[in-house]
């Protein structure tokens, strides 16, 4: 009887044990950056036949952080895989006090893309952009043929999934930042488009596009 007895004691203590144990690496799962976006890598979404890619907050030009009141300039890659071209009509946030300010290109021709933000923002984000069509642009030589002339450079298709071409850069702002900003958190930023409508992404702060040595 105390031999089972014992037996019954152990069994419970070594299942206290295994629960105390689960609930530890439970607990260890569960921390404040799990909500927190990497710095480095952007946010991939999509809105019908448009391809948001590495969207994020560029990352401050001086200091490490935005402050409440700051603008703050967005960077990010969308890609046009449909067969209609597309518009960006206006972006707008919840932690700002007025409409982001958009200038130059917006719109998004079917088959290519359209980058917001400087080229070195957005391989901080690790986009590659792709090179500009240019009927000025000279053709390396491995693109010639035996007579001289040029060939067709050949373009992924929008439905394939390949890296479009880009064609058209932008920038949009955001504007009075509500509170301060800096890498580990996000905003919520609210892409509208003429025919996709409209998306809203969590955007992370970027890293800085160049690490000084």
């Amino acid at each position: 009887m105390r031999l089972q007895k014992r037996r019954v004691l152990g069994a419970g203590v070594s299942a206290l044990g295994a629960a105390l144990v689960l609930a530890g690496c439970g607990a260890g799962q569960i921390t404040q950056t799990d909500t927190q976006q990497p710095a480095v890598n952007g946010t991939y979404a999509q809105v019908k036949t448009l391809v948001l890619r590495d969207a994020a907050v560029q990352y401050p030009a001086q200091g490490a952080a935005y402050s409440a009141g700051q603008p703050a300039p967005l960077t990010l890659t969308i890609v046009n895989q449909g067969a209609q071209d597309d518009q960006l009509v206006s972006v707008s946030s919840e932690g700002t006090k007025s409409p982001a300010q958009i200038s130059g290109a917006t719109d998004i021709v079917a088959g290519h893309t359209l980058v917001i933000g400087p080229d070195d923002a957005v391989e901080s984000t690790n986009e590659q952009a792709a090179p500009t069509t240019s009927s000025s642009a000279s053709t390396p030589p491995s693109d010639t043929t035996s007579s001289g002339a040029p060939t067709a450079t050949s373009s992924a298709s929008p439905g394939d999934g390949g890296a479009a071409t880009k064609l058209g850069q932008g920038t949009v702002v955001l504007q009075d930042l509500t509170q301060p900003l800096w890498p580990g958190m996000t905003i919520n930023v609210t892409f509208t488009f003429r025919n996709a409508g409209p998306i809203t992404v969590a955007m992370p702060v970027a890293a800085p596009a160049h690490v000084e040595p």
